[in-house]
């Protein structure tokens, strides 16, 4: 009797177990039929599916399968998944959704799928009778006014976490070969397309990645940012450990290139001004607020940088190698190589904003190779440096600076190191340290030494003279090199001292910063740590070329008297980098004085010797010019607003030049090996209050840096 009631108990409790299954298939299978009742029923072809009870009924079958799947093992598959997998629901769903029947019946089904998606465990992209209404759902979504945008995103979003989490199903829902196939024949049709979202090779089929691109155009801030998210999610996938993957990152390089393209095509080129694209904040593609052109272009390209930064390496040269294709050669060149000055002008200014945000090693590597392996391309814009139009001018110095901030060894390579290499500059035969003179910087001129030239005497107050020097110092010796710029500037000009203001040693402070970011830049150059021997004939001294790069710095500062203030900012501030880059090369043509130059060649000290004899004779012919430098330098501090504008170019030119020999001999002080002495004494100029020098303070703030 006793086994008799445990036997009975084991039944109840089998059949109370199974029970609830029943009852959830049941009601499963009935919130089905209700809905396809309702089709065979209504007679009303324009109700909403919002009004009827579709919504109500789609949701409890979508809860009844999360709950059912809860109550088993996820390798299980229960009666009412099993249900809807055999009778392919998702099929007819998927139908009636892409009808659009009721009205709004696609927002119901795409809220029913991205449900099961996101709260299912179950692999559901690897079944058949899922992944394929997955595929169809992906091709009606975008289409042009959509009003489900929402709804979406949200499922596209849910796709792309699930590929996430099953990679290996990411071919089946990409639709691989056939977007190669419509690739393929498509390509020549989309050429001619005049709108520059016509142009990708998916254009004809919507796939996952071009629904995702489409919506990342929406004026709706979180539409936008969930698509970008999606994509960020899918590029993590194409990692190119898969032959099959490569087309779809070419697709995705050439949508999202494509974009860009178009973007920058509908900047206002006429509208925009130098001045604020100079200053123009660096946006982020996270960013909630709507945008103008201009800030949609560049939060596209952030959002570009980010991914070719966290994508897999062979993604990641795909997209960097569609935008220099797409953008770069095809829309952007033509702009920079016009004849109308505001092209030019708009163009480079974009393409300096663009280089000062760029922090993608990949895509960093495509826009040298297009600034510096295009024919001609760098040489034109180095030329403009010393542009008719000021602010074109401006432009091409500020893109230099830029590209000097880049890390990426080929750029010094390019422009300068490659000219300097075989040290052609120097005179033949190549005498030791003992032999070496001062260059005056005029042919015919015997040279003397620059303490014993009543132009250039030590003429500093005492409290701003260079420390002091135990016993003289050998030429070319570290405190020698830091006098012969301190002392370039005649006695009767220097107006520093006037206000009271720091020597050079309110430069140190800025001097061993910059020197320390230009050392971390190139310290994994390899840069060699001596000279190399020249190469040069002693018959062909009057071949060397510095190349484009210094010939038209060296230009400009040779007209540093005559240019406008911010422009000779911006050159001194080009001359102080590339002075601070550690390379024996830079070191003996930038800043050591006393290299024995070939008559035809002139090194930065010498081009600075022959600026001061101009400026000698031309403040000659103005009258009071202590009071008049004291003047314009309160004015350029922000004390007087209202200076006399007579020799106002001038005055500031000499004041720039004051402040500029000043940096450059903090930066020979940082760089240059000092005895114990000096290296105490720097220690204490540094630790000075207020150091920080004119040029640092008037120089503009770069905000397009992270």
């Amino acid at each position: 009797m006793e086994m008799f009631n445990k036997l009975s108990g084991m039944l109840l409790g089998a059949l109370e177990a199974r029970e609830p299954t029943v009852d959830l298939l049941d009601s499963f299978v009935d919130h089905w039929r209700s809905i396809t009742t309702y089709y065979i029923q209504t007679t009303d072809d324009s109700r909403p599916a919002s009004q009827t009870d579709i919504p109500w009924r789609l949701r409890q079958m979508s809860d009844i399968l999360v709950y059912e799947e809860k109550q088993q093992d996820v390798e299980q598959t229960g009666p009412c998944l099993q249900y809807l997998l055999q009778h392919k629901l998702l099929e007819t769903m998927t139908t009636l959704a892409k009808a659009q029947y009721p009205p709004g019946m696609t927002q119901q089904v795409l809220i029913f799928v991205t449900k099961l998606l996101l709260q299912m465990q179950k692999p559901l992209l690897q079944l058949v009778p899922v992944y394929r209404p997955v595929q169809k759902l992906i091709e009606i979504c975008a289409p042009p006014g959509s009003g489900a945008e929402k709804e979406e995103v949200r499922f596209l979003f849910a796709v792309c976490s699930r590929l996430n989490q099953d990679p290996h199903v990411l071919q089946n829902v990409l639709q691989l070969p056939d977007q190669q196939l419509s690739s393929s024949q498509s390509s020549d049709a989309a050429s001619s397309q005049s709108e520059p979202s016509a142009s990708s090779p998916a254009h004809s089929q919507q796939g996952l990645l071009w629904v995702l691109v489409q919506l990342s155009r929406s004026p709706r801030p979180p539409v936008r940012l969930k698509a970008c998210e999606g994509l960020l999610l899918l590029s993590a996938l194409l990692d190119g450990s898969s032959e099959e993957l490569l087309p779809a990152g070419a697709q995705l390089g050439e949508l999202l290139a494509g974009r860009l393209q178009e973007l920058y095509c509908l900047l206002p080129l006429e509208q925009l001004e130098a001045e604020e694209l100079r200053s123009w904040p660096r946006p982020s593609w996270r960013s909630e607020s709507q945008p103008d052109h201009l800030t949609s272009f560049l939060s596209w390209f952030h959002f570009l940088d980010q991914l070719t930064t966290d994508a897999p390496q062979v993604l990641s040269v795909q997209v960097s190698q569609c935008v220099r294709g797409l953008w770069l050669m095809e829309t952007l060149l033509p702009q920079l190589l016009h004849t109308c000055e505001q092209n030019i002008l708009v163009s480079t200014s974009v393409l300096c904003h663009v280089v000062r945000m760029v922090q993608s090693p990949s895509l960093l590597e495509q826009l040298l190779h297009f600034l510096l392996r295009t024919p001609s391309l760098m040489e034109q814009l180095l030329r403009r440096c010393d542009h008719v139009s000021e602010q074109i001018s401006m432009t091409s110095l500020s893109l230099v600076e830029e590209l000097l901030q880049k890390p990426h060894r080929d750029i010094l390579d390019h422009l300068v190191l490659s000219f300097l290499q075989s040290r052609s500059y120097l005179s033949s035969p190549v005498g030791g340290p003992e032999e070496r003179q001062p260059d005056s910087g005029e042919e015919g001129e015997d040279p003397q030494d620059l303490d014993d030239d009543p132009f250039f005497s030590d003429g500093f107050p005492d409290d701003h003279l260079p420390p002091p020097l135990h016993q003289p110092a050998a030429p070319g010796s570290a405190a020698d090199v830091v006098n012969s710029f301190l002392c370039l500037v005649p006695v009767q000009v220097r107006s520093a001292h006037l206000l009271q203001e720091g020597g050079y040693e309110s430069y140190v402070l800025d001097a061993r910063s910059l020197v320390a970011q230009c050392r971390s830049l190139s310290l994994s150059w390899d840069w060699p740590k001596t000279l190399p021997p020249p190469t040069c004939s002693p018959g062909k001294e009057g071949d060397f070329f510095e190349g484009h790069l210094l010939k038209v710095l060296f230009e400009r500062l040779g007209r540093i008297l005559q240019q406008p203030y911010e422009l000779n900012l911006q050159l001194t501030a080009i001359l102080s980098r590339l002075s601070s880059f550690d390379h024996p090369l830079l070191d003996e043509y930038l800043l050591d004085p006393y290299v024995p130059l070939s008559p035809s060649s002139k090194s930065l000290f010498s081009v600075l010797v022959r600026v001061m004899g101009e400026l000698v004779q031309r403040t000659q012919q103005v009258s009071n010019i202590s009071e008049r430098l004291m003047d314009t330098r309160r004015h350029l501090l922000g004390l007087n607003q209202n200076p006399s504008l007579e020799h106002l170019t001038l005055l500031q030119g000499i004041i720039v030049l004051e402040e500029f020999c000043k940096e450059l001999a903090a930066i020979a002080f940082i760089k240059m090996p000092l005895d114990r002495n000096q290296q105490n004494l720097s220690t204490e100029d540094e630790s000075a209050p207020g150091s920080t020098g004119l040029l640092e303070q008037n120089r503009p703030v770069r905000t397009g840096t992270d």
